[in-house]
């Protein structure tokens, strides 16, 4: 089994960008309403326009925040890298890289531009 979360965002184009440049990772499809993004040929996201296609089940884009209760978590094999990205980008941090004595990993948590909570985490130990 191989997870592909997907999101509903405002702007397709623009969450790509932000996630391809956050995550290290490049576009798999491209667009204004749907986009795949891609590390070493498999998905780890997809990203759909709230009003595309007319998906009734995306949610509804005037009820916030979005994502309440779900974190989208990727591992990335180097956090510092990663964290620099985010700075870079002028993500907002909702936690800076620390360790998680829990996971034996570090982490660090951020929102992307549409109010989802992102983490990244390192690889344990």
């Amino acid at each position: 089994m191989q997870p592909q979360p997907l999101i509903a965002v405002s702007d397709v184009e623009a969450s790509s960008a932000w996630y391809q440049k956050l995550l290290g990772c490049r576009s798999g499809h491209g667009g204004k309403e749907y986009e795949r993004i891609v590390r070493d040929g498999r998905i780890v996201l997809q990203l759909h326009d709230w009003d595309a296609h007319e998906h009734p089940h995306l949610g509804d884009p005037n009820s916030k925040p979005f994502g309440n209760g779900v974190l989208l978590w990727f591992q990335v094999d180097d956090i510092d890298a990663a964290f620099d990205r985010a700075e870079e980008m002028k993500a907002e941090v909702l936690h800076p890289p620390f360790v998680n004595d829990r996971a034996n990993h570090r982490e660090f948590w951020v929102r992307d531009p549409d109010g989802y909570v992102v983490v990244l985490a390192s690889v344990a130990g």
